[in-house]
């Protein structure tokens, strides 16, 4: 396979989000990517059948990888794991807490004795803390970092609506990785990674964090619309909703002469300013709202657009399938049928990898890497 990471043979003992998603960065961009399996399977394989009989989790993220499945407690197994990771350039796994270590695949291990190695373990909590052993989910670690406490309405504390915990640790193992290439291009050495789940969500708090250590203020929960930045809400038109956006004094300027034609209200002390506007975001918001229900959508949207003032709609997923702005990657499902998907970022091309079965590569891996 052609691409940057071309050449670059990654191992991945790994399951479910989190590790699948930096893998599947790294295979995207050409690495030969080897994913160990438990004799059942990665656990995502079985979350449902929305991709025409394939899991959806499992389909985006295991695009152009082959499947090896693997007993590592049978000691042939785990023999041939070695062999395989003693000619890998990259190792990363997700398992539960202590358990790489206990089959000797720790990434401090795997470096002592393949010091050209870059091993990665993603983790729940950075094992150096008195957390270390906490199992980590997705929901949970979105629980245990703060993220539902400042997600959801004034009434009721909610998760994202995706998997926000294990695809930002995904990204940031993915980062990592980039990194130690580029200082093992330097220096010829490797390095063994940790990447926690908490340490990614709690970095992600960093706002509410210091207005709440700095400033003793509590972010409230404030359902769709910004905690800090007002106006940056929902407001509704006679014929429905649009987001709508002020951030500094120009763009004020602008929303109160051209959208609200009220020039009185930007040199009003209880709006002069983004602090003093969050301060009183109901006094605000109900002259906002006063305007824009007597208005259509499009109207209000050619007053905005009139002056340079951002807005967006509220789109459903039927919105977002017919999107203007969506760019769809063909994959195959590996069973005879194909879907699409939204295109990677990080990718131009309009087709991806092959979405492996279990343990498909198997015979050929196994024979590859004999004793």
């Amino acid at each position: 396979m052609s691409g940057p990471l071309a050449g670059l043979l990654v191992v991945a003992l790994e399951q479910a989000v989190a590790a699948p998603m930096c893998t599947m960065r790294l295979a995207d961009a050409g690495a030969r990517v080897i994913k160990i399996e438990r004799p059942e399977g990665d656990t995502a394989r079985h979350y449902d059948k929305a991709a025409q009989g394939v899991s959806a989790y499992f389909a985006w993220l295991n695009r152009g990888k082959e499947s090896l499945v693997l007993d590592l407690k049978d000691a042939v197994d785990l023999a041939l794991a070695e062999r395989m990771i003693a000619k890998a350039d990259i190792f990363v796994q997700n398992l539960a807490p202590g358990a790489s270590a206990r089959l000797g695949l720790g990434a401090q291990d795997l470096i002592r004795r393949y010091p050209g190695l870059i091993a990665l373990d993603i983790v729940g909590y950075r094992q150096s803390t008195p957390a270390r052993e906490k199992r980590a989910y997705d929901m949970l670690v979105q629980a245990e970092s703060g993220m539902c406490s400042v997600t959801g309405t004034a009434e009721e504390a909610v998760k994202v609506g995706v998997s926000v915990g294990d695809i930002g640790t995904g990204m940031n193992a993915h980062a990592a990785i980039m990194q130690a290439l580029y200082e093992r291009e330097r220096t010829g050495r490797g390095q063994a990674i940790e990447i926690a789940m908490f340490d990614t969500l709690a970095e992600w708090m960093a706002v509410p964090f210091l207005h709440y250590e700095q400033a003793g203020h509590v972010m409230p929960r404030t359902g769709l619309s910004h905690a800090s930045i007002f106006p940056y809400h929902v407001a509704s038109c006679s014929d429905g909703d649009i987001v709508i956006v002020v951030q500094n004094p120009a763009e004020w300027r602008r929303f109160c002469v051209g959208v609200m034609h009220r020039p009185e209200l930007i040199d009003d002390p209880r709006f002069a300013d983004n602090p003093s506007r969050v301060a009183n975001r109901e006094a605000l918001g109900a002259e906002i709202a006063a305007l824009f229900r007597r208005h259509t959508r499009q109207e209000m949207v050619g007053r905005l657009e009139g002056h340079q003032l951002a807005w967006a709609q509220v789109s459903s997923l039927q919105d977002l399938a017919v999107h203007p702005g969506l760019t769809r990657l063909e994959i195959d499902l590996g069973n005879g049928k194909s879907c699409t998907l939204p295109t990677s970022p990080m990718l131009c091309a309009k087709k991806a990898g092959r979405v492996p079965g279990l343990g498909e590569q198997g015979a050929i891996i196994r024979k590859e890497f004999a004793a």
